[in-house]
């Protein structure tokens, strides 16, 4: 069945006899850089430099039943690779014709270092466009992390804007529960109603971004959940993002006026306490005295008093 089905597929196109290969080390495996030949699938591992780490099952049974009628038309890509072939790309075909019971399967045979098998597999992974965000976010983080690029060059890489992947990367910094969401974006159906009276809505980028616009944690999570349980659209959700007020920075302190330093210092010594001047160029000012208690603000008070 397997036979007849593969006959199908890439060598009734080509019209011509591929060759076999069950293992890296048969004779004239050399020879098969540059070349199609059908490659026992115990003879392949798969990519470690993959991005992608969810495959939809019902979607591979469906491409299996397709390659058992069919065959396959498309080879994948492989790598020899100690004593085994290595997958480049096409792990889905892989995997589809492991399901269907395929024993061999058309494979391109090309040199690749590990950078190089590193890059191919996550642009062709990206140019799909079917990854889920924070798979895409990983990808362009482990372009900048392990091929040393800039935010620019792996968007010239994928042929998308430098922002696009700026947004993407910025999804790293939301909460594990959140990007959890992110991960089921392409889902085409709502879950059902959980043991927090929580429904399923659809999980956007949009909502995910404004959600990055929050000061923490905690508020962000909160936000989540009120995204789900109140099925919020984008717009709902941003304005209701940009009324949540950020926490009020500490003002710094005002520098301490030239010729001052030994004012302050004597006066702090003298109070036991920290003591700050500021000196207005009008030449009006303040002095500040500070205290830990109301005990030590009796203290200081007393100082003035003898």
């Amino acid at each position: 069945m397997a036979k007849r089905a593969m006959g199908k597929g890439l060598s009734a196109i080509l019209g011509e006899e591929i060759a076999k290969v069950n293992k890296v080390t048969d004779a004239g495996a050399e020879k098969l850089v540059g070349q199609v030949a059908m490659i026992s699938l115990d003879a392949i591992t798969t990519n470690p430099f993959q991005p992608r780490s969810n495959f939809d099952n019902d979607a591979l049974v469906e491409l299996a039943q397709s390659i058992s009628e069919l065959g396959i038309i498309q080879p994948i890509t492989v790598r020899k690779n100690g004593m085994k072939f290595e997958l480049i790309s096409g792990e889905r075909r892989f995997r589809a014709s492991q399901i269907a019971g395929l024993e061999e399967i058309p494979a391109y045979v090309r040199l690749a270092d590990d950078r190089n098998m590193l890059e191919l597999a996550i642009v062709e992974n990206l140019q799909r466009e079917d990854l889920d965000p924070i798979e895409m976010a990983y990808s362009c983080k482990r372009m900048m992390d392990e091929l040393g690029l800039t935010q620019e060059e792996v968007a010239k890489r994928l042929g998308k804007g430098r922002s696009t992947v700026t947004n993407f990367l910025r999804l790293l910094k939301l909460p594990a529960i959140i990007q959890a969401e992110l991960r089921d974006i392409n889902r085409n159906e709502s879950l059902d109603e959980n043991s927090d009276g929580i429904t399923s809505v659809v999980f956007s980028m949009g909502h995910a971004r404004a959600l990055l616009n929050l000061p923490s944690e905690e508020t962000q999570i909160d936000l989540y959940k009120k995204i789900l349980k109140g099925g919020l659209s984008v717009r709902q959700t941003e304005a209701l993002a940009a009324s949540i007020k950020k926490p009020k920075e500490k003002a710094p302190e005002a520098p301490v006026q030239p010729g001052m330093k030994e004012l302050v210092k004597e006066l702090g010594q003298y109070f036991q306490a920290k003591v700050n001047i500021q000196v207005k160029p009008s030449g009006k000012g303040r002095i500040q005295i500070d205290f830990d208690s109301d005990d030590d603000l009796q203290r200081i008070i007393s100082k003035f008093n003898s």
